[in-house]
């Protein structure tokens, strides 16, 4: 699996570069909530994605190789936001699609991707806010 075309290639929003320890992911779920809240989103949309995030990190964070940092980037669009969480991995497993991680990753967001190339291991999630996916 692979990221996308269109975030792999455009230039973030926002980038935020963290050590890949578990202690920093709840400095992404702040971030996260506090752009998801600049698009609009509603309460409970935000604590989606900050969960999402979290499960996002906890996908990639046993993959980083050490010294790696936790990257992540931001797409924004009215309404919607793109987010790829990802770190540094030489040798990554295979993903898990059947792992609680994902399984949660999955239902919250309205799209999540896996990709383990070119060094990296990242998921990509897609939230799109909730009076949009009811039209």
């Amino acid at each position: 699996m692979s990221v996308s075309d269109s975030t792999s290639t455009a230039h973030p929003d926002v980038e935020l570069r963290l050590p890949a320890d578990g202690a920093f992911v709840s400095v992404l779920r702040t971030t996260t909530a506090g752009l998801a809240a600049r698009l609009d989103f509603t309460i409970d949309d935000i604590e989606d994605l900050r969960i999402a995030v979290g499960e996002a990190s906890a996908l990639v964070l046993p993959e980083a190789d050490d010294g790696s940092s936790l990257v992540s980037r931001f797409f924004l669009q009215p309404g919607e936001l793109t987010v790829v969480v990802s770190v540094d991995a030489v040798h990554p497993s295979p993903p898990d699609l059947d792992s609680f991680a994902w399984q949660v990753l999955t239902t919250l967001a309205s799209s999540a991707t896996i990709a383990t190339d070119d060094g990296q291991y990242a998921v990509t999630l897609t939230m799109r806010a909730a009076h949009l996916d009811a039209h």
